[in-house]
């Protein structure tokens, strides 16, 4: 299962949830069901849910903000509506997941570039220049992995002992996205692993991988950067 169809999965759970709690109310807006717990316990899940797809600097967050917001609050009087019109983006989020209009444009021109940089070192790697192929490669993972730290507001710099602001390791950031649930312990372990085979042939360590190796990364990173896109 990919990253979308796992999300949509959560997002599917969520909507039957809800149809199960609707079915339960006696009013069309909720009303005799507000402030319980079990509605407490949808609209946080609900919420947690869309923050953890899109982020809290999303539109869709920016929408449920607006629910709580006191200059709408003749709109959204009681949590019955609050929780109808996070249903709502619920469902605009699981359509637009489906049909892969969840994509910004930064994410798609950062794909694009990307992939042109894997098409070079295919090329190297093609004409029989492995270790510069496996060098741009883990370089055009680093990067990504940078864009995906700012994607998920997790810093990217930090205060070195000599007071020098310096960018963090690669490894940091893999460790600290796998953290944050990003993506799962199973691609920090193979990001690990592709990022040895980098610095083995930064380093000059060439007889420490294959042809064959690198081929691998080249295809396995490409896929990574189309499934977790930043």
């Amino acid at each position: 299962m990919n990253n979308k169809d796992f999300f949509i999965k959560q997002l599917e759970y969520i909507l039957s949830e809800y149809q199960t709690f609707e079915n339960h109310c006696q009013y069309e807006d909720l009303s005799d069901k507000k402030n319980t717990v079990e509605m407490g316990v949808l609209i946080s899940k609900s919420i947690s849910t869309i923050e953890r797809i899109t982020s809290n600097k999303s539109e869709y967050y920016k929408l449920i903000q607006m629910a709580y917001d006191p200059k709408n609050a003749r709109q959204y009087p009681h949590t019955g509506l609050i929780l109808k019109h996070i249903i709502g983006i619920i469902e605009a989020l699981k359509h637009d997941l489906e049909n892969d209009y969840l994509k910004s444009l930064s994410e798609i021109i950062h794909s694009n570039l990307f992939s042109g940089y894997i098409d070079m070192a295919t090329h190297l790697l093609e004409k029989g220049y492995k270790d510069p192929a496996a060098v741009l490669t883990g370089s055009t993972l680093e990067n990504h992995l940078r864009n995906l730290c700012i994607k998920y507001d997790i810093q990217v710099e930090y205060e070195n002992p000599k007071g020098k602001i310096v960018f963090k390791k690669a490894d940091s950031m893999n460790i600290e996205l796998a953290k944050k649930e990003v993506y799962n312990k199973t691609f920090q372990k193979q990001v690990t692993a592709w990022l040895d085979l980098r610095n083995n042939a930064a380093h000059g360590k060439y007889d420490q991988f294959r042809e064959a190796e690198v081929k691998l990364m080249i295809s396995g990173i490409l896929n990574f950067i189309q499934l977790y896109s930043a």
